[in-house]
Formats: structure tokens, C-alpha cells, sequence
């Protein structure tokens, strides 16, 4: 049986959540972006979620370091392709946003085209 990477299916279920939702995450992230502790508070959140995403991962037996390693890659794609997708001039959904991202990081972690 052929399964989805991880990672894809996990940006795939958060973007779902900010499906048209643009226009408010738009006008939070304006707010967060010009308050320094809102920022800070932004980067507890997103430490918290890779901890409890490492944790996930290790318990399906996911062995160290792959398990932080995956959950600090998935926070980072998430983090550069939520930025990407509130500026995309395209409207696009999340959901093509984040898989562009995961696959130019494979690319470069690969050693595939563009390393």
C-alpha cells in the first residue's frame, strides 16, 4: 500500500482549516507582524506545535533524530508557505502553496534539482 509522506498529509489537514479564511488570517498576521510580543507569542506557538509533532511522530514510532527533524521541517514549510499564501496575488488555495514548498525542500535536502 502506497502512503502519503507525513508531512503532506499533515499541510494538507491545517490548510483545510484556513480555507476561506484568507482576509482574517490577512488582517491577524498585519497585527502580529507589527507587535514584537505578539511575534514572540507567534514563535512559542509554532516551538510548541513541532514538540507536539515530534512527540506524535515518535509514538508511530518514528525513531530520533528523523521525528524532530520532520516536525521542525513541517513548522518551517508551514511558517514560509502560510507568509506565501496570505501574499499569493493568485489566490490560490493553501493546500498547492505548501506543496510547492515541501517539494522544492525535498528537492534541495534530495540533492535534486536546484541543489
Amino acid at each position: 500500500m502506497i502512503t502519503r509522506p507525513v508531512l503532506a498529509v499533515g499541510l494538507d489537514a491545517v490548510s483545510e482549516m484556513f480555507e476561506g479564511r484568507r482576509a482574517y488570517a490577512r488582517k491577524r498576521q498585519a497585527v502580529i507582524t507589527a507587535n514584537a510580543e505578539l511575534r514572540e507569542r507567534e514563535l512559542i506557538k509554532l516551538a510548541s506545535l513541532s514538540a507536539a509533532l515530534a512527540g506524535t511522530l515518535r509514538r508511530r514510532g518514528v525513531p530520533e533524530p528523523a521525528a524532530s527533524l520532520t516536525a521542525e521541517a513541517g513548522i518551517a514549510v508551514f511558517k514560509v508557505g502560510f507568509e506565501r499564501w496570505l501574499e499569493d496575488s493568485e489566490e490560490r488555495g493553501m493546500a498547492p502553496v505548501m506543496r510547492e514548498l515541501l517539494d522544492e525542500l525535498k528537492a534541495v535536502a534530495g540533492g535534486g534539482p536546484g541543489s
